[in-house]
C-alpha cells in the first residue's frame, strides 16, 4: 500500500485530518530544505508536498512565484529535489512527499525516467498542474506501475464531467483549490467550501483536501470539519522567507513551530 493510502486510512480511523504543508524546495535556500521538512514532519505534517521550482507557474500566487524565482537563481532543479528526497528518506520513512509542479521539468528530463527517478527517491505522490485528467491516461499508468499516486486539482468550477475524470484517475488524494484565482488569493468562505467538498465525495472515491486561501489554525479547523484534509502553502513560504531574512537557519524552526499550532487547532 502507498504511504499516502496508509496515513489517510490511519487518520480516518482515529477521525482526525490530514495536515499537508507546502513548501517550495530550494527556498529560502536549497540547504534549508531538508531540516525544514523534517520539522515539519516532527509538527505533525501527515503529507508533505514539496514543490519544484518552474519559470513559470501559472496557477502560483507573488508568494509562491518569488520562491519559486528565488529557489531557481540559487540552482534548484528537478534533481536536485529528487536528492532531497532521497535523503529525507535516510531518516523518515512514513512521512509521505508529494511532488507538486508543472510539466516542463518533468518533460525535459522525460517522463518514464522522471517516474522511475521519482519512486527510486522515496516520493509517494505527483501533483503536476498543467497535466488534465483528460490527457493524463499514460502518465497516471506510468505512475501507477511504481506505486505513485497521481494527484489532481479540482476547482469551484469544475463541472460534474470534469470531476468524474478525476475520479477515474486519481489516486491518495485530490486538491481542491477553494478559491477562483491563484495560490494565497482571496477569502475563504468555508459554507461554500463545505458545499463543494461534498459534492466532490459523492463522485471521488479518493480523500478530497483543500487549499488556498488557508492561513491559520481556526482556517484550517473549519475547513477541517468537512475535508479530509487541509494544505497550507503560502502562509508558511512567506513566513519562512521572513524567518530567514531576520535570522539565518531559523526559517526551518519557524516552519514546525508555526505548523505546530496548526495541528494543535486540527485537533481540537
Amino acid at each position: 500500500m502507498n504511504r499516502i493510502n496508509q496515513t489517510f486510512h490511519s487518520l480516518k480511523a482515529s477521525n482526525r485530518t490530514a495536515l499537508i504543508p507546502f513548501i517550495t524546495a530550494g527556498d529560502p535556500s536549497i540547504e534549508s530544505t531538508l531540516p525544514t521538512m523534517h520539522a515539519l514532519a516532527n509538527a505533525g505534517a501527515d503529507v508533505i508536498e514539496l514543490g519544484v521550482p518552474f519559470s513559470d507557474p501559472m496557477a502560483d500566487g507573488p508568494v509562491i512565484q518569488r520562491s519559486s524565482e528565488r529557489a531557481l537563481a540559487k540552482g534548484m532543479s528537478l534533481k536536485k529535489v529528487l536528492a532531497v528526497v532521497a535523503e529525507f528518506r535516510t531518516t523518515n520513512s512514513t512521512t509521505p512527499v508529494v511532488l507538486m509542479g508543472y510539466a516542463n521539468p518533468i518533460e525535459a528530463m522525460q517522463r518514464d525516467h522522471f517516474v522511475n527517478a521519482a519512486a527510486d527517491a522515496g516520493v509517494d505522490g505527483v501533483l503536476v498542474v498543467d497535466y488534465p485528467p483528460e490527457e493524463a491516461d499514460d502518465f497516471a499508468a506510468m505512475l501507477g506501475k511504481r506505486n505513485l499516486a497521481p494527484i489532481f486539482l479540482l476547482a469551484p468550477t469544475s463541472s460534474g464531467e470534469r470531476i468524474a475524470a478525476v475520479g477515474r484517475l486519481a489516486r491518495g488524494y485530490v486538491y481542491y483549490v477553494s478559491l477562483r484565482g491563484v495560490t494565497g488569493a482571496g477569502h475563504l468562505d468555508t459554507v461554500e467550501v463545505a458545499e463543494k467538498v461534498k459534492a466532490i465525495k459523492a463522485i471521488v472515491p479518493v480523500p478530497v483536501g483543500v487549499g488556498f486561501g488557508i492561513r491559520d489554525g481556526e482556517t484550517a479547523r473549519r475547513v477541517g470539519e468537512t475535508a479530509d484534509a487541509v494544505v497550507i502553502g503560502s502562509a508558511i513560504v512567506q513566513g519562512m522567507f521572513d524567518a530567514r531574512e531576520k535570522s539565518s537557519g531559523s526559517e526551518a524552526t519557524f516552519a514546525g513551530d508555526w505548523l505546530s499550532k496548526v495541528r494543535a487547532a486540527l485537533d481540537r
